[in-house]
């Protein structure tokens, strides 16, 4: 697998993050099919990169309450 270059993508907060600084999850939707993930609280820190579908999937599960926080 080739590596990613995450230096100049945009990232956004994620709506399931709370809005009081703890548990905060940003993504980058600069990707097609791929998706970038990091802890907000440490921007410079290692980011999870999930397939597209398989992150569609699991937002999914979490929207319809599948997954618990």
């Amino acid at each position: 697998m080739r590596s990613l270059d995450l230096n100049a993508v945009t990232w956004r907060k994620s709506s399931y993050s709370n809005s009081d600084g703890g548990e905060c999850v940003e993504v980058s939707d600069d990707f097609t099919a791929v998706v970038p993930v990091r802890d907000s609280k440490s921007p410079h820190g290692p980011a999870l990169v999930f397939a597209a579908d398989g992150w569609s999937s699991f937002v999914s599960a979490v929207k319809d309450g599948a997954v618990g926080a």
